[in-house]
């Protein structure tokens, strides 16, 4: 268990790599305070349990995980997803459901799924990421302007609607305050690079509505009460057969989402570091803090890219600098808690904007939009989903989509074609352009196959291949070198234009690769076509086939097929018949 978790990602340390971490970790904590109460208020929930999130979550992601980088925390891709939860089953439930997605993180981890999360097609993570962005920077515009009377929905319509019907109660002072926020975040990198950005915005923002108006803006005491500074307790929620049957779903679309941004993120770091994560163990961290963290009123937790590569950037050397991250935000809870409660809700806004502006991935979106591919439209309609239905509708449907698009394009480089040794070539190379009405043996069918023979192309070799029985020629030889990859689907078409050739004549197959072997094996086919009618090389198996035929029926044809063919079409036997043909296989 020692070595699971901790082997390599401390080693080497020194007190040198302790102080970079220390750094790193003080400069990220500072950074996830603002982040974590802007996201948990996003999500529906009180500000502190962002910062609970932030605290438990990031240190037993460091912890635990499989990157010696991650900084995990509360994200802005869970905004949506655990809003709606909270609209739908309440804060309770959400709870249950965070403690469900973290059992099944674990179980992903442990049954080494974290390589398949990679299998996800770009253009719907970019999809539903993009949509992510549009929801949180829209849902933000009531606190930019300051709008009162507004109700919240899970419905992007709905809520664009009720900032159409409340605008005339825009707030003069919110839109000076998220201007100011605003316009801090973004000039304080050229001229402070080395102070985060949303802490001075926040802090300078909140003086400015303190000192030039107070009173006139709503603020996190005002909307959701004083942010205690006592520390998390520990309450376990109330867990029943039914209510894991009702959070199962939401639960699960928790845990992929998680598994998706923290390995996004690991792979981020990877690529900023030239190390490597473990993805398996990762996957583990993140379901170990998620199982515990809705134990003391946190929310999902998942990998913070963007707080990841900072702390990167700060010189972080090990997971110590995640765990430096969450004890730095826990003794400000502590010593400053109270304090939080006069941040301005348009303070938020802002801060809130530019993570969404940043994840939206725009520019991508557009390249793949302008490509005009099948890519384009799995994008565009993830997208759309996200927006206007909800994430687990979109990915739902665009992971089927993808997987159906795909199916196509595989099924559509399958070749089934006739061919025949070219006759110009040194090495009498199989060759389908030779093949003619004038040149086309009526005896012997050679047909090359090629790609994955699997349900999606199995019906299309399947109808090339029966044309040929029409005519029952002698021997069907079928070159599978370059079939990579068979199905039980591909196996069982095989199987019928076996039996329906069977009645009349042979069946030989060449260059039959591991895996296809494997399946005909298993399935009893290999047994069936017989041993002997599997060959190596074309060669071979076309001089056996040359022993099947019907001489008589050679005679006076004038196809000339093979090198034998002129003398069989003279009734002689050809010179040197047994010799091996040099034909490629």
């Amino acid at each position: 268990m020692r070595q699971w978790f901790f082997t390599g990602r401390y080693k080497p340390y020194s007190l040198q790599a302790f102080q970079k971490d220390l750094l790193s970790g003080l400069v990220v904590g500072i950074i996830a305070i603002p982040l974590g109460m802007a996201f948990a208020i996003a999500s529906g929930v009180k500000p502190e349990y962002g910062i609970y999130t932030t605290i438990i979550a990031g240190i037993l992601i460091s912890l635990f995980g499989g990157s010696r980088f991650q900084i995990g925390g509360p994200t802005g891709a869970f905004i949506p997803i655990l809003f709606s939860i909270v609209m739908t089953y309440g804060f309770e439930n959400l709870l249950i459901a965070g403690f469900l997605a973290g059992i099944l993180l674990v179980l992903m981890g442990l049954f080494k799924l974290g390589s398949l999360i990679t299998f996800i097609p770009r253009p719907v993570t970019i999809g539903f990421t993009s949509g992510i962005a549009v929801i949180i920077f829209t849902g933000q515009i009531p606190n930019f302007l300051g709008l009162t009377g507004v109700e919240k929905h899970e419905a992007f319509i709905d809520n664009m609607i009720e900032v159409v019907l409340n605008i005339h109660t825009v707030n003069g002072y919110s839109v000076l305050t998220a201007v100011i926020c605003l316009l801090t975040v973004m000039y304080t990198p050229t001229l402070s690079p080395k102070i985060p950005g949303p802490l001075i915005a926040l802090v300078f923002s909140t003086l400015m509505a303190i000192c030039l108006y107070p009173g006139e803006v709503a603020t996190i005491g005002s909307t959701y009460g004083t942010i205690s500074g006592a520390l998390p307790r520990f309450h376990m929620p109330e867990i029943t057969f039914e209510k894991v049957q009702q959070m199962i779903q939401p639960a699960f679309v928790i845990a992929i989402l998680g598994a998706i941004e923290s390995l996004l993120s690991a792979v981020v770091a990877d690529g900023m570091t030239n190390s490597k994560h473990n993805s398996n163990r990762e996957l583990v961290g993140q379901g170990i803090a998620n199982i515990v963290t809705p134990l003391f009123g946190g929310i999902p937790a998942t990998g913070a890219i963007a707080r990841t590569a900072t702390n990167i950037k700060n010189g972080a050397v090990s997971p110590v600098s995640g765990i430096v991250h969450g004890l730095v935000v826990l003794i400000i809870l502590l010593l400053f808690a109270p304090y939080a409660s006069k941040i301005p809700l348009a303070s938020m806004a802002p801060i809130l904007m530019i993570v969404a502006w940043n994840m939206s991935e725009r520019h991508i979106f557009i390249h793949l939009v302008k490509t005009k591919t099948t890519d384009s439209l799995v994008l565009v309609v993830t997208f759309l989903l996200t927006v206007f239905m909800d994430l687990t509708v979109a990915v739902e449907v665009g992971l089927i989509l993808a997987v159906m698009i795909f199916t196509k394009r595989m099924s559509d480089t399958m070749v089934a074609e006739k061919a025949l040794p070219n006759p110009l070539d040194k090495r009498e190379k199989v060759a389908s352009h030779v093949v003619s009405d004038s040149h086309d043996c009526p005896q012997i069918s050679i047909y090359n196959i090629e790609g994955p023979l699997f349900f999606g192309a199995a019906q299309t070799f399947q109808q090339s291949i029966m044309k040929t029985v029409n005519y029952q020629p002698e021997v069907l030889l079928l070159r599978m070198g370059k079939v990579p990859f068979m199905d039980t689907t591909g196996e069982s078409y095989l199987s019928s234009i076996v039996k329906s050739f069977s009645k009349h004549g042979i069946v030989f197959i060449s260059g039959l690769n591991p895996q296809p072997e494997s399946v005909l094996k298993k399935t009893g086919l290999y047994e069936s076509i017989g041993n002997d009618h599997f060959f190596a090389h074309t060669g071979d198996a076309i001089n056996a086939a040359l022993l099947h035929l019907n001489k008589d029926t050679c005679l006076g044809c004038r196809h000339f097929a093979f090198r034998e063919c002129e003398a069989f079409s003279k009734g002689q036997q050809p010179i040197c018949e047994k010799e091996e043909i040099p034909i490629e296989s």
